[in-house]
């Protein structure tokens, strides 16, 4: 048991556990967004880390089949900053709001020395996929590509650069396939520790389930965090749905293994940094 997870144990609601919590119609998620532990100041411009904080909290609603309708923001800033440096992040919160179709209702904000970032999104959803619904002979899949964050936050670790539309510094999210396919998906979570820690707690949450995986995935697919694409799994039966609704939004899918009676842990390390 790591940190987060002992700290969550101390907490017995059952609202406690998915990407957000639902409560009626409603659901709540929050993420934090840290100076040092996410990004660094000499990695992306201030516009771009409102951006990215934004979307890796509108992430965890489509995540739960729910649409993105206010947020609240906390931020910590560094006395150091100007007017046009606090504009700049304003601009980024205000772009992804705008596409978004939130409102930023509120919030608060403190003096420190690095930049933190807090984010409640506020969302609503007619049928919240949950975590724990996996079944056994479920069809396992995630959208998109693995690997290429891990990749390009190792490049900037030794002094790199990445290109803006690289997916560590803009994840591209898939909210259309995913919000169209949820009537015939049993259980999901976005990627954000990485597809084997993520994959973990799917089988947990649904009884402890084990996977017969389909085909070999790299330590980079397996262990690349911050990916932001969506696990979920399904019926077989509605594979062929599935894949009609990929084509249609281009979202690449990847099927890769099955779910069994059974135990599945991860062996990757802990994605973030000191």
């Amino acid at each position: 048991m790591n940190k987060e997870e002992y700290l969550i144990s101390n907490f017995k609601s059952n609202k406690i556990g998915d990407d957000g919590a639902v409560i009626g119609k409603f659901v709540y998620s929050k993420d934090m967004f840290c100076e040092d532990i996410h990004f660094k100041l000499t990695w992306m411009s201030l516009k771009q880390i409102a951006i990215k904080s934004m979307l890796v909290n509108i992430s965890d609603a489509i995540a739960m089949n729910a649409k993105p309708q206010q947020a609240l923001i906390g931020l910590v800033i560094p006395s150091t900053f100007s007017f046009q440096q606090i504009k700049e992040l304003s601009s980024g919160f205000k772009e992804i709001a705008n596409k978004y179709c939130l409102d930023i209702i509120g919030g608060d904000t403190s003096s420190g020395k690095k930049l933190i970032i807090s984010i409640t999104i506020i969302s609503q959803t007619k049928k919240p996929i949950y975590r724990n619904n996996m079944k056994k002979g479920d069809l396992i899949a995630y959208t998109g590509s693995l690997g290429e964050v891990k990749k390009g936050l190792t490049r900037l670790l030794r002094g790199g650069t990445l290109n803006s539309k690289h997916k560590f510094i803009t994840p591209v999210l898939k909210a259309g396939f995913f919000y169209e396919s949820a009537k015939y998906i049993n259980a999901g979570l976005d990627i954000s520790d990485g597809l084997s820690k993520d994959l973990s707690r799917l089988c947990k949450s649904s009884g402890n389930l084990g996977v017969n995986f389909l085909k070999k995935l790299s330590k980079y697919e397996l262990c690349s965090g911050e990916e932001y694409e969506i696990l979920f799994s399904f019926i077989p039966k509605n594979l062929i749905k599935i894949k009609s609704l990929a084509k249609k939004h281009r979202t690449t899918i990847t099927i890769f293994a099955k779910a069994k009676q059974g135990h599945y842990e991860s062996t990757c390390k802990e994605n973030h940094f000191n």
